[in-house]
């Protein structure tokens, strides 16, 4: 096929509200280097990270949850991105794609060209956590070319449309890496906060894939969507977790929410506990009483970058069919501010997708 000189594309060129989100048709399309390739987006999934990054959140400066400042950005915020480094604009995000392989660079097999791909969205250096994430350090999915290394992206087989494809990589690859992290086995209780969002819910049906017993905390009006998923059991986001349980009722615990219930949440777990976190839509500053801590013997883990066997193994849960797709609705890329604000609203369940 004939590549553009110039393609359509969102450019995030600051923090602040939706005006920051400038759809472009002159942005040039990038050339694969050594061991890149260049693919042609079909699709690509809106997470939370690509609004914390564009209202400052991840800044160190904010302590407030995810929801303030969504349409407007957060006026405290300074420039200091969640590597610690100042993030830079103009930058174009979208840590989900899926597509096809049109170019590679030197040193990559001419054979990958027509390669149906997702990307893997942590591209890994030499060291353990020398890495860098596809549409925050390094352009993303939002636009209709995006260059990537070749090892990240990977070879899939399956019947499922690009919207569905696009909805696995960031919330599927967080989940599984989040349940690999506290080495969750068949037949142990865990507890999911945030089970209706994309990480959420698809930490259900990755708890489900291991025959783990689940109970997922959602809004009321998501219990039956969570119960088809695979979750024995949902609380509503306010209950007591204390009241219902008391000490000791949880082998493990996966959380994307922080806030006020960590506490409760920590408590909850039996001694021996593993609690894994990638996420604080509730807020980042929690009350951590030591004594709960240390008492119990309990494991807190942090999970941000992927342990290596995790997109591989998502790859092979996809194309046997062991999970589902769960794409909420579908917005063509030039709207992305309202997918965007349908995002804010939190009724859905699963991934909102942009299409390209």
């Amino acid at each position: 096929m004939t590549i553009p000189a110039v393609m359509r594309a969102v450019l995030l060129t600051g923090n602040g509200g939706f005006d920051k989100l400038e759809l472009r048709a002159d942005v040039p399309v990038p050339g694969p280097g050594p061991g890149e390739v260049l693919i042609r987006v079909g699709a690509a999934g809106v997470n939370n990270t690509d609004i914390n990054t564009r209202i400052g959140w991840y800044s160190k400066a904010v302590a407030e949850a995810t929801e303030r400042g969504g349409a407007t950005g957060i006026a405290e915020a300074e420039d200091d991105g969640w590597s610690g480094a100042a993030f830079q604009f103009p930058r174009i995000q979208g840590a989900d794609a899926c597509g096809l392989i049109v170019a590679v660079g030197s040193g990559v097999d001419q054979r990958r060209i027509g390669e149906r791909v997702l990307v893997e969205p942590v591209f890994r250096g030499d060291r353990p956590f020398d890495v860098v994430y596809f549409g925050s350090e390094v352009d993303g999915g939002f636009a209709e070319y995006s260059r990537v290394p070749a090892v990240h992206a990977h070879a899939i087989t399956s019947g499922l449309s690009d919207a569905e494809l696009a909805s696995f990589p960031c919330a599927y690859s967080a989940a599984e890496n989040m349940l690999t992290r506290i080495a969750l086995v068949a037949g142990e209780k865990v507890l999911i906060t945030g089970a209706s969002g994309g990480v959420g819910s698809a930490a259900v049906q990755l708890a489900k894939r291991r025959g783990a017993i689940i109970t997922a905390i959602a809004s009321r009006d998501k219990f039956d969507a969570l119960r088809e998923l695979g979750a024995d059991q949902v609380i509503p986001r306010d209950a007591d977790l204390l009241a219902l349980f008391g000490t000791g009722q949880f082998d493990a615990a996966v959380d994307v929410v922080g806030g006020n219930q960590f506490g409760a949440i920590l408590q909850s777990l039996k001694n021996g506990g593993r609690y894994g976190v990638a996420g604080a839509i509730a807020g980042p500053i929690v009350d951590l009483d030591l004594r709960t801590l240390y008492l119990k013997d309990l494991r807190l883990i942090g999970c941000t970058v992927l342990d290596r066997q995790v997109f591989p193994n998502l790859i092979g849960y996809i194309e046997r069919g062991e999970i589902k797709p769960l794409v909420a609705v579908k917005f063509p890329l030039d709207q992305i501010v309202a997918a965007q604000e349908a995002f804010l609203t939190k009724q859905h369940v699963g991934k909102i997708v942009l299409t390209l």
